[in-house]
């Protein structure tokens, strides 16, 4: 079939853009791809717009579609006339086609032409006409007529009468229908003729034209010559659609010139191609009163005509027709119907005001004034209702929308009509608000602390750092890195667990300081950092260390004591470093004696050996101590030294003995003389190397309690790292009286742990654990 196509343009309003209403017309039952019209060129858009803006048929897709290369308007599905406006003279369809960016509305309006598809069909195949010969030339005998689905000039136009010699066609064609009649032109004779077979046929006006076929079975009959008489041929009525059944409508009288049954009259009400105009109104037979039957409904039907019959009883009997137009009257009976047509899933929380989010249609049902439609929002919300065509609408944004506040809106349009009483309805359409990446992950300080014991091992947690991010989906996934390598720590990217990579020494490093920045995984993505810095906690993994001259594993060092030494006499003195910190570092002399009286005593913190009392001659000549040296750590740490003690009548007696070796001189060789140069020199140099290590580690003249220098690592934003040494002393000063002497600990230069505690050492010591240090004596 040929398409028609014609174009109009028409001016139309849309949100805040210009836009137009393009008409085009189109044959039904055209094959599907059949082009309509170019929607770009009439449109002013290029094809170009069409796939940048995604344009689309958003209402009647079902039915046409929009080729995005072309531009070109094309039917997507079969196109029935009929069964989209039955009956109407004009049958309109109206597809919208949205774009976007910006959203944009635009309505076609799409003409549905007719074809003639239809053939002409009576209701039945077979109508049977009871006419007595009595009949007068020109009476007129009322036929069924055809239906046709088609319109215009595709409905049905003539009718024509097989060839006879009794009867001719007339057709008499009213505005909404065409009658049909038979007229007798020349009289009957049963006895002739009893029986006259006919056919009715139907054309419409198609080209070529279609038609139908109707068998019309003639009996002649004979008497009763005088048929019902209404007393008009059209009466009109108005009936209120709400008329309860077995309300009365109208009561028809028809008069007959017979007497006796031949002029007694029954109506019926004549079925036409459609049952249900007597599924709505009966008439009875014997008064012609015509009530109502079923249920009225002025949006189905305005108006309905009923063909009511009278028939007289007579053999044969007569009848006559008449016409009754009943008028609905319409009621406020039905609300307003609201349909969505096109609903944004989500909308941006930063989208502007005036942003389209929805569109929908209104429509009622009633005439008048009960179908003018007025819409609403109910309660307040950042949006708004805007008319953009007749009964169409947009759902607005009309402020400022925050996801993070209000996530969802449930937004209830109402729409009420004017009738009375009015009738209303409510739809709410649902809006997501779609998140935006406004929000930066925080962390709940900028400054953390994360302690870690050294020797701990390697891959072990050490913290977490924890950020939050208001936004969600993607804009809330945090992800974590360190700002500048270490060598020594390392993050999960996704929980935020620190962990080291390497077991760490105290007494090596003793503090790190990184920075950790979270970051969003949004476009573009938000990031913040948090200050962290890792102390490492002191363990109890160093023993003390004996100086010289007390070093040596194994070695017994001897003293000699004058018989006349006076109590607190000066015999030696112990010393001992260690290399840990605080109460892991606090060192205490303890003193063994094998054998003999209590004739020694040590400085439990100067480690200096002193008689107790005069000697006597029940005093053993030699006295074999051990010198225990322990730190406070638990569990705590100790190393030995054993001193030999020589009770002698004179020290200067005694050192001849000690270091003088009585020689033969003619034993004594040039290759001697040599051996004992080099072990004098080797013996120098190794006491040296003795004095300048104590030197270093020993701070003071009383010695080293402990020295903890330690590097801090800093991770720089740029990526590098350093180390600065800093160094932690811990000096302890001894009076002349080593029992009444102050020992002073310097503090640490890092905040103590929170299991960091308190204690006293012999009654009247006291220095935080892994802080500060301090022991007052008596002076």
């Amino acid at each position: 079939m040929d398409l028609i196509l014609s174009g109009i343009v028409l001016p139309l309003l849309w949100w805040e853009l210009s836009s137009a209403q393009v008409v085009y017309s189109v044959s039904e039952e055209v094959r599907e791809g059949t082009v309509v019209g170019n929607v770009a060129k009439d449109l002013h858009l290029t094809p170009q717009d069409l796939e940048a803006r995604r344009f689309e048929v958003v209402s009647g897709q079902e039915y046409f579609g929009v080729s995005l290369k072309t531009g070109a308007l094309f039917v997507s599905g079969r196109i029935d006339r009929e069964a989209l406006c039955s009956k109407a003279q004009k049958c309109s369809m109206r597809v919208e086609a949205m774009a976007q960016n910006p959203l944009v509305l635009y309505r076609i309006e799409v003409n549905v032409v007719d074809i003639n598809d239809n053939a002409p069909l009576f209701t039945t195949g077979r109508h049977i006409l009871n006419i007595t010969e009595l009949s007068a030339v020109g009476e007129r005998f009322t036929l069924p007529a055809a239906e046709d689905p088609d319109t215009g000039s595709n409905a049905v136009k003539s009718y024509k009468l097989s060839p006879n010699d009794h009867f001719a066609l007339e057709v008499q064609a009213g505005e909404d229908s065409v009658s049909v009649e038979m007229v007798l032109k020349k009289v009957l004779d049963r006895e002739t003729q009893p029986v006259i077979n006919l056919i009715l046929t139907a054309l419409d006006g198609g080209r070529p034209p279609l038609s139908g076929t109707l068998e019309i079975v003639v009996s002649v009959l004979d008497v009763n010559d005088n048929p019902p008489v209404f007393s008009q041929s059209l009466y009109k009525v108005k009936m209120m659609e709400n008329a309860a059944p077995g309300a009365r409508v109208l009561s028809l009288s028809a008069t007959d010139l017979d007497e006796g049954p031949n002029g007694e009259i029954v109506y019926a009400l004549v079925r036409q191609s459609s049952a249900k105009n007597s599924e709505l109104f009966s008439i009875n037979p014997q008064s012609g009163v015509i009530t109502v039957k079923g249920e009225l409904d002025y949006e189905v039907d305005a108006a309905v005509e009923l063909r009511v019959e009278a028939k007289d009883k007579g053999q044969p009997p007569k009848s006559s027709q008449c016409k009754v137009l009943v008028e609905i009257v319409d009621i406020n009976d039905n609300p307003p119907e609201i349909v969505v047509t096109s609903l944004s899933g989500s909308v941006k929380e930063d989208c502007r005001e005036g942003t389209a989010v929805a569109l929908f249609t209104v429509s009622d049902k009633d005439g008048g004034k009960n179908g003018v439609v007025h819409c609403s929002i109910v309660g307040l919300v950042p949006f708004k209702i805007e008319s953009s065509y007749k009964n169409y609408y947009s759902l607005v944004v009309n402020g400022p929308l925050d996801r993070e506040d209000v996530a969802v809106y449930h937004i209830a349009v109402k729409a009420t009509d004017e009738g009375t009483p009015s009738l209303s309805s409510t739809s709410v359409l649902t809006v997501h608000i779609a998140d935006v990446n406004d929000n930066m992950p925080l962390f709940p300080e900028p400054f953390m602390n994360v302690y870690v014991k050294e020797n701990s091992p390697a891959g072990v947690v050490i913290g977490n750092v924890r950020a939050q991010d208001k936004d969600v989906s993607e804009n809330a996934q945090i992800s974590y890195a360190l700002i500048g390598g270490l060598p020594f720590i390392d993050i999960n990217s996704e929980t935020g667990d620190i962990y080291s990579k390497q077991s760490f020494n105290y007494e090596e490093l003793k503090r790190l300081q990184f920075q950790v920045q979270a970051t969003d995984s949004g476009s573009p993505p938000l990031s913040s950092n948090v200050s962290v810095s890792v102390f490492v906690l002191d363990e109890n993994d160093n023993s003390p260390v004996l100086l010289a001259p007390y070093s040596e594993a194994g070695s017994v060092s001897t003293e000699s004591v004058p018989y006349s030494a006076e109590a607190g006499y000066f015999v030696a003195k112990v010393r001992a470093v260690d290399a840990d910190c605080g109460y892991n570092a606090l060192l205490s002399y303890h003193l063994t004696e094998a054998k003999g009286t209590n004739l020694f005593r040590i400085g439990s913190s100067s480690g200096e050996i002193r008689t107790k009392r005069r000697m006597s001659d029940n005093d053993l000549k030699s006295h074999a101590l051990v010198v225990t040296v322990s730190d406070h750590g638990e569990p705590s740490l100790s190393a030995t030294a054993s001193v030999e003690v020589v009770v002698v009548e004179s020290v200067e007696r005694v050192q001849p003995s000690l270091r003088q070796v009585p020689l033969k001189e003619e034993a004594f060789s040039d290759l001697n003389l040599y051996l004992l140069i080099a072990i004098v020199s080797v013996s120098g140099l190794f006491l040296l190397s003795l004095v300048a290590l104590a030197a270093a580690r020993c701070c003071g003249s009383g010695g080293a309690l402990g020295s903890c220098g330690a590097p801090v690592v800093t991770a720089h934003p740029d990526g590098s790292w350093s180390y600065s040494k800093a160094t932690q002393q811990y000096d302890v000063c001894f009076s002349s009286d080593t029992l009444k002497s102050d020992v002073v600990v310097f503090p640490s230069p890092f905040p103590p742990p929170a299991d960091a505690e308190l204690i006293s050492i012999n009654g009247g010591d006291t220095f935080t654990r892994g802080h500060t240090l301090t022991s007052a004596g008596k002076m």
